[in-house]
Parts: structure tokens; sequence; C-alpha cells
């Protein structure tokens, strides 16, 4: 049992050391890419959720 968790940690390692890591300038380009696409989807959900109440308010 003890050898089979050795063996599974050694193949981490060796499958971690395949693993290609973006530089910190693709990961802060990434995360500044990822903050800008949140709002801009908040902003678009909160206009549709606006408009639908207005036109809802309308109706009744």
């Amino acid at each position: 049992m003890i050898r089979k968790i050795f063996k599974y940690f050694a193949d981490v390692k060796v499958e971690m050391s395949k693993v290609s890591w973006p530089t910190r300038k693709d990961l802060i380009e990434s995360t500044r890419l990822v903050l800008i696409m949140a709002l801009i989807l908040s902003i678009m959900v909160f206009l549709t959720d606006r408009v639908l109440s207005l036109l809802l308010e309308m109706m009744l």
C-alpha cells in the first residue's frame, strides 16, 4: 500500500514536469482579459434585466 502511494506521487512529479506553465506576463494578460469579460457580461446582464423589468412594468 505504501509503495502505491509513493509511486502515485512519483508519477505526479513526472507529469507536473511536463506541464508548460505560463509566463508572468501571459498570466497577467489572461487575468485582465477574464476581468474585462466578466465586467462586460455583468453590465449586459444588468441592462437586460433593467429593460425587461421596465417592459414588464409597462405591461401591468
